[in-house]
């Protein structure tokens, strides 16, 4: 039980009021307590990188986990995804697109509950599902209404608000474990919205508290059908091999297979494993220059 707590607490950072982070590059507006007719009230960083200004446009990477990625002083485990960095050495390595990141505070208690994908296992019929909805979903899944959010409501008002790109071949979502399945779910709920999607240690299993193959494989159903076109997107995964992470590999291996049937070739798809990698902000932060210099690349038309 008590290695059971220790994950839970591990798969569900602390909620939105955090204190606002501090980047060590660029410059973060806070809009705090973020009203929505979708899902509860949180906090919306929007870093702006090194040089910004607002007579040049800029494309926008959309972030799960928001209290989790510039600051590690303000974090529950003093570790962060160093995201203000690494995008500021990419930018002067002219090696991603000019971008801004919207991060989007989880609400701690309904994490899980809006995080987790709902069409793959909406048809279920299992007493799994059932304990899944009760035990760990507050009662229901609210992963279509945060897409909502996310699609109708904060999109929207980040375009309106900021000098971005508004279309598809520059907007991008990106997150880890839970955050990572809800973020492929959007590019496949929404590919006409998202180009591309990273996703870190991808749960896979979906559950915090049982470890089977039937939410897995329910996933693995639902990619089957629901993939993105492979020449308008871009997809990158990764996992590592140790704590949570060690559960990975299975599943990711049956979605890479999945991903090359749909047509996904080496430069629109990427899966990369990392050997000795827990599961933890410090080691998504080691490798977060890997994904995003190939989500973020310049879209090159053919």
């Amino acid at each position: 039980m008590t290695s059971i707590i220790k994950w839970i607490f591990i798969l569900l950072p602390l909620g939105c009021f955090a204190q606002k982070p501090t980047p060590s590059a660029g410059t973060i507006i806070r809009f705090e307590n973020y009203l929505s007719q979708y899902v509860d009230p949180r906090n919306i960083d929007v870093w702006l990188p090194p040089g910004y200004v607002a007579s040049k446009k800029y494309a926008v990477l959309y972030m799960q986990d928001g209290q989790m990625l510039f600051d590690s002083t303000v974090t529950w485990n003093k570790q962060e995804w160093q995201v203000d960095e690494t995008i500021t050495w990419l930018l002067n390595q002219k090696k991603i697109v000019d971008c801004i990141v919207v991060a989007v505070s989880n609400t701690g208690a309904m994490r899980h509950s809006e995080y987790f994908p709902w069409k793959p296992i909406a048809k279920m019929k299992s007493p799994l599902k059932d304990s899944l909805i009760a035990q760990e979903l507050q009662g229901k899944s609210r992963s279509d209404n945060y897409l909502q959010f996310l699609v109708k409501e904060l999109k929207p008002y980040i375009d309106k608000t900021f000098p971005t790109y508004k279309d598809q071949k520059h907007t991008f979502i990106a997150g880890s474990s839970m955050g990572a399945l809800i973020s492929l779910y959007a590019i496949c709920e929404y590919p006409k919205v998202f180009y591309g999607a990273a996703c870190l240690s991808t749960h896979w299993p979906g559950s915090l508290l049982t470890y089977t193959d039937e939410l897995p494989l329910a996933f693995m159903a639902y990619l089957e059908n629901h993939l993105p076109d492979p020449y308008e997107h871009r997809l990158y995964f990764d996992y590592g091999s140790l704590t949570l992470d060690s559960h990975y590999k299975k599943y990711q291996r049956m979605a890479d297979k999945l991903i090359k049937e749909q047509g996904y070739k080496k430069k629109n798809w990427l899966t990369q494993e990392f050997p000795g990698a827990d599961h933890s902000e410090r080691s998504w932060s080691n490798r977060l220059d890997i994904a995003l210099s190939f989500l973020l690349a310049p879209v090159v038309e053919e």
